[in-house]
């Protein structure tokens, strides 16, 4: 157990607790597993990439079989059957099934199949699903056994269940044997900084690769921890609240990072002078801001070539009719103050005094702009409200019309704040993750003025 520990705790930072639990409960094949463990928390925590590495180091150091499985690519009963007795029966040399025999079309004949290694001298199995909440649109039969498969088989079995949902979504009228949770929580912002301070070796030998001759002393001299450590504290400071997927912000700093290191290589200025380096790179990384997700790959600070990027991601983003509406609504909630909407969506809204406080207020500083600050958190409600406002025709509100929420959701054009899982009660808080330049080109397609209804074009 100590030796899976010390070999796991290097390569994930901040998960030094989950990698214990994990090991006090499946870390030694000689004690009895727990039938089942189910591992939950939001994309980008690190259960999937945990979850390989854990069961790698018990293959490797314990000998025990593993079978890792995406319950998304195994769509059928049959298929996630005959996956995991293939994933089990490779490494068995002295007793290895023929093709035809790994056959499993149902969970009895399945269950029949994993007793035949009864006995043998294999010591542990362990099996891990990702994406687990599709089980529950299988056969109803599939989720209790593989919860009880310890106790049908007869063997030292764990079945690893990994999802995004709480176990409590899983339940149903006949009900589910109890199961051990393991939540891995999003990253707080000081183990961000950790996770992507870990980076800087590999960073700093990718930049020196790339400098020329002349360059190399500058950057040699400016490449050291806590001239990196001083932009990440600047790139989280723009991107943490509107993102925390941590492979994401791995990638886009990776991305802004040799324009912050540009001044410092062309002498214009020096890398202690942190306010002038911020500078010059908020305008590079709030532009990454409205990208991220979106692998659109472009040199930052070329407008001409960003622009038409976005117009042909934009142009081929194949959402339904409504749900471009519910897109643009998205942004508008995003962007725009919450007093402001009477005055904007409302046609007889009254008069407005304009007071010399209020004009002054409003004075057009691009700094302080909300298109240009970021988005901010908007409800249910107030999302469905704009949606009805900017559309001209009537719809109802069916289940098709929030399902397309979701949908957006998982395009990750919109991300959740808080109560990801209570979108039918009005409860959730969600954000948008598009820029300025990518609405107007979605709202250009549905004949809509996206800039006709943001504050900050008025």
């Amino acid at each position: 157990m100590e030796n899976i520990c010390a070999a796991l705790e290097p390569q994930f930072p901040c998960r030094e607790s989950a990698i214990t639990t994990l090991a006090e409960l499946i870390g030694d094949c000689n004690e009895a597993y727990p039938p089942a463990i189910y591992i939950y928390g939001h994309s980008g925590t690190g259960k999937t990439s945990l979850s390989k590495a854990f069961l790698l180091q018990c293959q490797q150091q314990q000998k025990v079989r593993t079978a890792q499985l995406n319950a998304i690519e195994c769509y059928t009963t049959k298929i996630l059957l005959e996956n995991v007795l293939d994933s089990l029966s490779q490494e068995n040399s002295e007793q290895q099934l023929a093709a035809e025999s790994l056959r499993a079309d149902n969970m009895l004949e399945f269950v029949e199949q994993l007793r035949r290694w009864h006995g043998s001298k294999v010591r542990g199995f362990l099996i891990a699903v990702d994406n687990a909440e599709r089980l529950r649109d299988m056969d109803a039969n599939v989720l209790p056994v593989l919860l009880r498969l310890q106790q049908l088989t007869g063997l030292n079995l764990c079945v690893l269940l990994l999802s995004q949902l709480p176990f409590e979504k899983y339940y149903n009228k006949t009900g589910l044997s109890e199961i051990i949770s393991l939540h891995l929580a999003q990253y707080n912002k000081t183990e961000t900084l950790r996770i992507l301070s870990s980076d800087f070796d590999q960073m700093r030998r990718q930049m020196l690769q790339q400098m020329k001759e002349d360059q190399l002393h500058l950057a040699e001299q400016a490449l050291t921890p806590d001239f990196y450590s001083n932009y990440l504290n600047l790139f989280l400071s723009v991107f943490y609240k509107a993102c925390r997927d941590v492979p994401e912000l791995q990638l886009t700093a990776r991305k802004c990072f040799a324009i912050y290191l540009q001044p410092v290589l062309d002498g214009s200025v020096e890398c202690t002078d942190v306010s002038r380096l911020w500078r010059h790179i908020a305008g590079p990384l709030r532009a990454a801001l409205t990208q991220i997700y979106m692998r659109i790959d472009k040199p930052l600070g070329e407008p001409a070539v960003e622009d038409q990027s976005v117009r042909k991601l934009a142009q081929s983003l194949e959402l339904p009719y409504y749900g471009k509406f519910l897109l643009i609504a998205a942004f508008l909630a995003s962007h725009n103050s919450a007093k402001q909407d009477k005055r904007l969506f409302v046609k007889h809204h009254g008069k407005q005094r304009k007071r010399m406080q209020t004009v002054n207020a409003r004075a057009k500083n691009v700094d302080k702009m909300s298109t240009t600050l970021g988005p901010k958190s908007f409800s249910i409600d107030r999302l469905l409200a704009i949606f009805y406002a900017i559309l001209d025709e009537k719809v109802g509100l069916t289940c098709n019309l929030l399902s397309q929420i979701s949908t957006l959701v998982h395009l990750k054009l919109l991300s959740f704040v808080s109560g990801e899982q209570n979108i039918m009660d009005g409860s959730a808080k969600l954000q948008c993750t598009v820029g300025l330049d990518f609405v107007v080109h979605i709202g250009k397609v549905v004949g809509f003025n996206v800039r006709q209804y943001l504050c900050d074009f008025m």
